[in-house]
Parts: C-alpha cells; sequence; structure tokens
C-alpha cells in the first residue's frame, strides 16, 4: 500500500516505521520533522503516575504501550531508563494526592509502594529534607524523545512538502494542528518547559506536588534535567511564559534544593494536542483514504509504538481500537438524497 504521512513528530515516525517494516511504500511530509511537541518532551514512560480518576482508559492502553517499549527501543538502538519514578508530596495535602494515586493505581492492581518521608530520601538523597513522604512506582520507564526521534529519522525518509503522487491512504500525525475538515478535533494546551545541567541529578524521575502544584524533575544522562510542565488551553502561539518557568523553577526547587547550582540550558514552550474526551483518535475517519493518529495529549511519547500498531493493523486486515477510532466523534454522513447522484 502507498502511504502517505502527515507529520514528524514521534507519532508520525513511528507510524512510518512501523508500515515500512511491514513493507508498505511510506512518504512522511514535514517541513520542520521533529520539532514540535517531541522536541519538549521530558519522555516519562509514567502511565501509573499520568492516571487519575476517569481516565482509566488511558492507563490500561499506557501499560499496554509500556510493554511494547523494551522491544522497541531496542530495535531504535535506544536506551531506556528503568529506575522507576518517585512520587513526591511537599506538604500533608500535597501528600494527600500521592496517597489518593497509589490508592487508584490499587484498584487496577498496578504497584505503587508508599513511603515514609525518610525512606523517600533514603531512595533519593538530592530531595528535600521538608519533603512530606511519597511513593516508589517501580515498573515506570523513561526515554529521551530526541534520541528517539533522530533513530526514527534514520530510519525513515522525510519530505518537506508530498511529492504529486496519490497515496492510497493517508495518515494525520500533524499534533495540535490538524488539517481541514479534522481540525476541530484537536486543540493546543501549552506546556512550559526548563533543561538545565547539574553535578547532582536525581537518580530517578521525581514526580510530585508542591503546595498543590505538580512538577516533574526527569534526570538524563550526562547530568542534564528535565523540568516540567505547566499546562493551558489558549488559542495563541505557544511561548514560554516569565510566570510559568518561575513556577516550575520554584517547585523543582523546593524539591530538589541542589537544582539551585544547575546550569540553565534551555526554555521553551510546545502545545499538547488535546481532544474533547481526553483521548487519541487512532483509526479510521469516514473517508476510506485517510486515517488519523492525533490528539495524544501528555502521553504521546509513552503510546508511540502502541499507535503504531494500531495504525499498521488496521490498514492491514481492518482492525480498529473501540476506544480510541475517531469515529466516535465524528458525525455519521447523511445517506444521499432520493435520486441524488451517489
Amino acid at each position: 500500500m502507498r502511504v502517505r504521512v502527515l507529520g514528524a513528530g514521534i507519532i508520525g515516525l513511528a507510524c512510518a516505521d512501523e508500515l515500512l517494516v511491514r513493507g508498505h511504500e511510506v512518504e512522511v511530509v514535514d517541513p520542520a520533522p521533529g520539532l514540535g511537541a517531541s522536541h519538549a518532551a521530558a519522555g516519562m514512560l509514567s502511565p501509573s503516575s499520568e492516571v487519575w480518576h476517569g481516565e482509566e482508559e488511558i492507563l490500561r492502553l499506557g501499560m499496554a504501550s509500556l510493554a511494547l517499549w523494551p522491544g522497541w527501543a531496542g530495535r531504535l538502538g535506544v536506551p531506556l531508563t528503568t529506575t522507576g519514578t518517585l512520587l513526591v508530596g511537599r506538604d500533608a495535602g500535597d501528600l494527600q494526592d500521592v496517597e489518593r494515586q497509589v490508592a487508584l493505581l490499587a484498584s487496577h492492581d498496578v504497584r505503587g509502594d508508599l513511603l515514609s518521608a525518610a525512606a523517600v530520601r533514603r531512595l533519593e538523597p538530592t530531595l528535600s529534607a521538608r519533603v512530606a513522604g511519597g511513593a516508589l512506582l517501580p515498573g515506570d520507564h523513561s526515554v529521551d524523545p530526541r534520541a528517539v526521534v533522530a533513530a526514527l529519522l534514520a530510519r525513515v525518509l522525510v519530505r518537506a512538502e508530498a511529492d504529486a503522487t496519490t497515496p492510497d491512504v493517508t495518515v494525520v500525525a500533524t499534533g495540535a494542528r490538524l488539517p481541514a475538515p479534522w481540525t476541530h478535533l484537536v486543540h493546543g494546551v501549552r506546556g512550559e518547559v526548563v533543561r538545565a545541567r547539574t553535578d547532582d541529578p536525581p537518580v530517578r524521575t521525581v514526580r510530585g506536588w508542591v503546595h498543590g502544584v505538580p512538577v516533574y524533575v526527569v534526570p538524563r544522562p550526562g547530568g542534564e534535567v528535565v523540568i516540567g510542565a505547566t499546562s493551558e488551553e489558549h488559542d495563541a502561539p505557544p511561548v514560554a511564559t516569565l510566570g510559568g518557568v518561575a513556577r516550575l523553577l520554584e517547585a523543582a526547587r523546593e524539591l530538589v534544593p541542589g537544582l539551585d547550582r544547575a546550569e540553565l540550558i534551555e526554555v521553551l514552550a510546545r502545545d499538547r494536542p488535546a481532544t474533547a474526551d481526553h483521548l487519541p483518535l487512532v483509526g479510521p475517519t469516514h473517508d476510506p483514504a485517510v486515517v488519523l493518529a492525533a490528539g495524544h495529549f501528555r502521553h504521546g511519547v509513552l503510546l508511540a509504538p502502541l499507535t503504531a500498531r494500531l495504525v499498521a493493523d488496521h490498514l492491514d486486515c481492518g482492525a480498529v481500537h473501540p476506544a480510541l477510532e475517531p469515529r466516535r466523534v465524528l458525525p455519521v454522513p447523511s445517506a444521499p438524497t432520493r435520486g441524488a447522484p451517489a
């Protein structure tokens, strides 16, 4: 099958790579490959710390995709960090959020180990002595999305513009900005992210709340850390703001005081692609020549290998994931009027 993939972020590239592996002819089109939300993403493969009440389907999807990541990362030659996530609360109110998260996970048979303040600091000595407590989520991983995108770009040819041929199918994976007539299905939610370098990074991913403000600190090899992320609904192009960055840095330094001495490397903002029901749009539209792979919100990196498999399975044998298929939010086309041309 001749397939054109619109969008060379981690989702579009993952779909293209999977389709190539299965023998399809693939063209990827993007004037700025890999520079959208994938460029800003922290790379937490953490379905257990992302889920909240009412979003249990994301947990199920995330766990299924997490199981694919070791094999996929091995195929791409990209290392995974498998030391888990430390979920922490700065004060007693924040610790209640941690406890609620662990209780929710337990109801879905996902392990989370509650820890005292002393036990948390034994596991992660860089944490503040004022942290109230936390939990270890041992099944979580992390990856550098920029390394993943680079590995995929080495395997997949990307063009700035589409060629003159007509594909059998177009896969739309353009992040927070979908082309018509699907534009209204996804909207941007701005996220601001800070990158820094320190001689004393955390051992594992630290996520938590600081007086109700959510924050994460994700270590990378070489002392780099990714600090994020704000979340703001808006209609304008995403830009980093002094207020957003200040809140991130204040919360991160409350949890990991040694970040005061870190070297600031980068500040940037990107739009997360959000949908009305907070679930991705993966599968067929009412146009048999168009498949969507969009609307992954905070979960694009985590869900990339699963999304690629779902898209390829649909093109190979018509399989559809009922919770994700885009036709759930698309109006049913009206039948032609009697006597009108079909």
